[in-house]
């Protein structure tokens, strides 16, 4: 009985500490999805570098007391999976958020982001920021506007001086 026991112990500490090194861990309800469905959805997260995993109710319960995130109680209810980046802050709520626009079953219930208890908005709206090569494109169309402009208005006025010599 004592080895179970153990056993139980080592599991609480081994979420504790998932939830501790974790940029992001999202908590969702699986329920409605099927095999296919679920086999999918590993996969697509597998591929963005997270970890998903089903634990009991009771043994998250115990290891966010452990970590600090005794706000995430109230979400533990009914099948719960939970998905850990330890790298990428926004590639667990991106890849759920775009898996559960295609697939009303998956509901997300919570979770936390860089340390903290992230609301169910919170994570919907992380779910919606553009990728890594998003941003950067981004960031170069505005660094590139106000040169093309400046190209623009140099044509302008060298084709207009060109109109007034002819």
């Amino acid at each position: 009985m004592s080895s179970i026991i153990e056993q139980k112990k080592q599991h609480v500490e081994e979420i504790a500490e998932k939830f501790s090194n974790a940029k992001t861990a999202v908590l969702v309800d699986y329920r409605g999805l099927n095999v296919e469905e679920v086999t999918e959805l590993r996969k697509q997260l597998r591929e963005a570098g997270v970890e998903y995993k089903v634990y009991k109710n009771t043994m998250t319960r115990r290891a966010t007391e452990k970590a600090g995130f005794e706000e995430l109680h109230e979400v533990l209810v009914g099948p719960t999976a939970i998905a850990f980046s330890e790298d990428d802050a926004v590639a667990p709520a991106k890849v759920l958020g775009g898996f559960a626009k295609e697939h009303e079953a998956l509901e997300i219930k919570g979770g936390i982001v860089e340390g903290n208890v992230a609301t169910l908005d919170q994570i919907k709206e992380l779910s919606e920021l553009p990728s890594h090569e998003g941003l950067l494109s981004m960031l170069l169309s505005v660094l590139q506007a106000p040169v093309r402009n400046f190209a623009y208005a140099t044509k302008a006025i060298a084709e207009q001086k060109e109109e007034e010599g002819a």
